[in-house]
């Protein structure tokens, strides 16, 4: 596909090793967060500080932010202003729609020209140099934290402003919607419609014993996850994923345990992160949409990208998927705009060919199961008559491409994605040997793999508090789920506080080996 291969085409932009106050970090639960809880609910206290509630958790917000890099501050603070004011232009009805369309193209310039910069220049220098055979230096350029999401968060300020669904909201308000720190970092992408209302709602500026509750349930749920789960069985997949990126061809058992490994490292992760995220808003009275649905419970592709990263298919649905045609100019313009929606999406995740590889991977998985769609809805087959089997059936198939996607994800080059592969289908071999004790790293997959398959969800657990916002149309339940354990509900009582506390405990004391999130790399 490209003139060379390995290293080549990977994109890796520079960062530095330590991020200093994720939130799995004695720092942030301990000092930042209880202080920033503290300041926010004196300031509630009366209905007139109400504005510097709002914004103490603006600079809260932009303190964590600059934490990691100061400097960053400013780029933030810019960009903020300026898709502040286009969108109050954008929102003018006064002013004609073509004056209105040039600022929304200025605008949308604007910021994918500095994502762009910031997250591209590199990759695509070097992607020059090796196709041309040119020695441009490859700029070394250290990517902004949080850039993909801000960008795309005011892209679509800026789109609904021009078409009339946004009011002149407070500038401080604005601020908060786009720095809110629970969601600043990783996402999700949240919408102006959904969070700003929230921050004018003074009954969310009140101290309350379910947003605590709640809120803290589901933080431990989510620092269980990231710290017990993900990151333990993490030490598998990097050993199998280094040694293929160093040239060494894993083993056929090695393979399947590393890319089940990374599988479930990044369901974990992703999961643990976003429950985290929706934790922290609801400890300030505020809901965060829903962002992680059970993906691996999915019985085909299409699912898999409703209950995957939901805000960021949300974003690509509604403000590139459509505006391209979406399905109504035709199947074949429908099939291109899946692949350009998903090509794109890839890029969005990583600088770096394999990226574009598994973007383009989940663009044709969604154009043969719609085209398979189409198939049986012409020959009469009613899909909501399948049965246990047709399903488990469905559910693996997805499972199993997912996986082969994910190859392409955690792999550093083509070539260690293909030494894996390859291993995996048994071309090298059906070896049982591996470096490591496979009792061990199979008993945690297989762990993993039930909850992940088996067990409610967060959002299921929580039941009828409602943690977060619910999409109004969701993905159904996932059938095949074992009655007594998808029963399981969390209740405010003495019981569920005990617990709660045991596993906060444990989970602090996991923390000494502290880990970023894989969605910060984003």
């Amino acid at each position: 596909m490209f003139p060379c291969p390995g290293d080549l085409f990977t994109g890796v932009y520079s960062r530095p090793q330590t991020i200093k106050m994720l939130f799995n970090t004695y720092i942030f639960l301990f000092a930042f967060l209880p202080i920033t809880l503290f300041g926010y609910f004196m300031l509630t206290a009366r209905d007139r500080t109400r504005p510097a509630a709002i914004a103490w958790l603006v600079v809260a917000s932009l303190f964590y932010y600059s934490y990691w890099e100061p400097k960053y501050l400013a780029l933030i603070g810019v960009s903020i202003l300026l898709n502040y004011t286009l969108g109050l232009i954008l929102s003018d009805e006064k002013r004609t729609r073509s004056s209105r369309k040039v600022v929304l193209i200025f605008g949308a310039a604007i910021n994918l020209g500095l994502l762009g910069y910031f997250k591209y220049a590199g990759f695509s220098v070097s992607s020059l140099n090796g196709i041309f055979g040119l020695d441009f230096r490859v700029p070394e350029i250290v990517l902004p934290l949080a850039i993909s999401f801000f960008t795309f968060q005011q892209i679509a300020y800026l789109v609904d402003a021009y078409q009339g669904l946004t009011r002149e909201y407070r500038f401080i308000d604005y601020c908060l919607f786009v720095t809110f720190f629970p969601q600043l970092i990783a996402g999700p992408i949240v919408h102006h419609g959904e969070m700003l209302p929230q921050f004018e709602n003074r009954a969310s500026l009140r101290p309350r014993a379910d947003n605590f509750s709640v809120g803290l349930s589901m933080l431990v749920m989510g620092l269980f996850k990231k710290v017990v789960i993900a990151d333990t069985i993490a030490v598998f997949a990097n050993t199998v994923f280094n040694d293929a990126a160093a040239g060494s061809g894993p083993t056929f058992a090695e393979a399947w345990i590393g890319s089940l490994a990374y599988t479930f490292q990044l369901y974990f992760d992703f999961s643990g992160y976003s429950d985290m995220a929706i934790g922290l808003g609801r400890l300030f009275g505020i809901k965060l949409p829903v962002n992680f649905d059970s993906p691996y419970k999915s019985p085909n592709i299409t699912e898999f990208w409703r209950r995957w990263h939901m805000t960021l298919s949300r974003f690509l649905r509604d403000y590139l998927y459509i505006p391209l045609g979406g399905n109504r100019k035709g199947k074949s313009r429908r099939y291109a705009n899946l692949l350009i929606t998903m090509i794109l999406g890839g890029l969005w995740h990583g600088a770096g060919w394999t990226f574009v590889v598994w973007g383009t991977l989940h663009g044709v998985y969604l154009c043969i199961h719609h085209f398979f769609q189409a198939l049986r809805k012409s020959m009469g087959w009613d899909a909501s008559r399948d049965g246990v089997v047709m399903h488990l059936s469905a559910r693996s198939l997805t499972f199993l491409v997912v996986i082969v996607g994910w190859v392409f994800f955690r792999a550093t080059s083509f070539d260690a994605a293909w030494s894996i592969l390859r291993a995996m289908a048994g071309f090298d071999g059906l070896s049982m040997a591996t470096s490591f004790d496979i009792k061990q790293a199979g008993m945690l997959v297989a762990g993993a793999w039930f909850v992940a398959w088996f067990m409610p969800n967060s959002q299921e657990f929580m039941g009828k508090f409602e943690p977060a916002i619910i999409p109004k149309k969701g993905p159904a339940p996932a059938p095949l789920a074992i009655p007594m354990l998808q029963n399981l509900r969390w209740t405010p009582s003495v019981l569920s506080a005990t617990i709660t506390a045991g596993v906060a405990v444990f989970s602090v004391l996991m923390m000494s080996r502290v880990s970023e999130f894989l969605y910060f790399q984003f």
